[in-house]
């Protein structure tokens, strides 16, 4: 059976792993996934990431982060741009999530990038996800 969203099974995971205190969660993988997971990995969100190879398919793991007294490091996340309904924004319209403090993911025709390395960059793109 073929999933409908995978961006929002990948958040949806996330959440329910976290408040649950796990360790790590897996998930399938895709090139779009991986690449939201690099972005989790370099804004500090997550501790790190792997790709497992597998037969059919291939599982992306993530090492989850806690802070002390086993604090959520990700407060909340939120798909923005759905399979039925796409959200894009032109690079003077780019979101800035809670006053800059989170992160706005971006799929532009560069790649799959934060809010702030598209405004640098100057170009727009779909808004898929907001992490703080």
């Amino acid at each position: 059976m073929t999933m409908t969203d995978p961006i929002a099974d990948m958040l949806t995971r996330l959440r329910n792993a976290q408040t649950a205190g796990h360790e790590t969660v897996s998930m399938p993988t895709s090139k779009k996934l991986v690449e939201i997971a690099r972005i989790m990995d370099e804004e500090g969100y997550i501790q790190s990431y792997e790709v497992v190879d597998g037969s059919p398919r291939g599982t992306l793991e993530l090492t989850l982060k806690y802070g002390p007294h086993k604090q959520k490091t990700i407060r909340g996340i939120k798909r923005i741009s759905k399979p039925g309904l796409r959200i894009y924004a032109g690079k003077d319209d780019l979101p800035r999530v809670l006053g800059g403090l989170g992160t706005a993911i971006i799929s532009t025709s560069n790649g799959v990038m934060t809010d702030r390395d598209a405004r640098k960059a100057g170009i727009g793109g779909e808004v898929m996800a907001y992490i703080w």
